[in-house]
């Protein structure tokens, strides 16, 4: 099974629908916390869903459990500890069970983790990925778009 991650910033319309359309996944799963912002362009979320359908027939998903607190977004902006970040947003997820929110079934028809960062590095959805794997598919191999 593939699990893979994609951030729509720095990458035109194309880019990102093509790189979706590519990896032959069937579901989007929007990790971010605010999945409506006048600075996601395309990637809005109901923009996002009606683009998803008609151009490839893919469904959209937006599962908050994922996303990370304002309260811990603010802080990593504030002082850019990754490390730190990372550790929270563990703590966050596994106080959550966002696991018990996704259907396996899902993950393996084909899914995608949909957040703004244009490089997984720093991105929660790569932690999100790693936490998936090690929860619901530990046979997912994790691919970054």
């Amino acid at each position: 099974m593939k699990l893979y991650t994609i951030g729509f910033t720095k990458k035109s319309a194309e880019e990102f629908f093509e790189a979706i359309r590519t990896s032959g996944v069937r579901h989007v799963i929007d990790v971010r916390l605010k999945n409506t912002s006048h600075l996601a362009g395309f990637a809005k979320r109901n923009d996002l869903v009606y683009f998803l359908d008609c151009l490839l027939g893919v469904q959209y998903h937006h599962l908050a459990a994922f996303a990370p607190s304002d309260d811990l977004l603010a802080r990593y902006r504030e002082d850019g500890d990754w490390q730190r970040y990372e550790t929270e947003y563990d703590k966050l997820l596994r106080s959550r069970n966002p696991e018990q929110s996704i259907d396996r079934s899902i993950l393996e028809e084909g899914a995608v983790l949909l957040c703004s960062e244009p490089t997984a590095e720093h991105c929660h959805r790569r932690l999100a990925a790693d936490y998936l794997r090690a929860e619901v598919a530990p046979d997912a191999d994790v691919i970054h778009l």
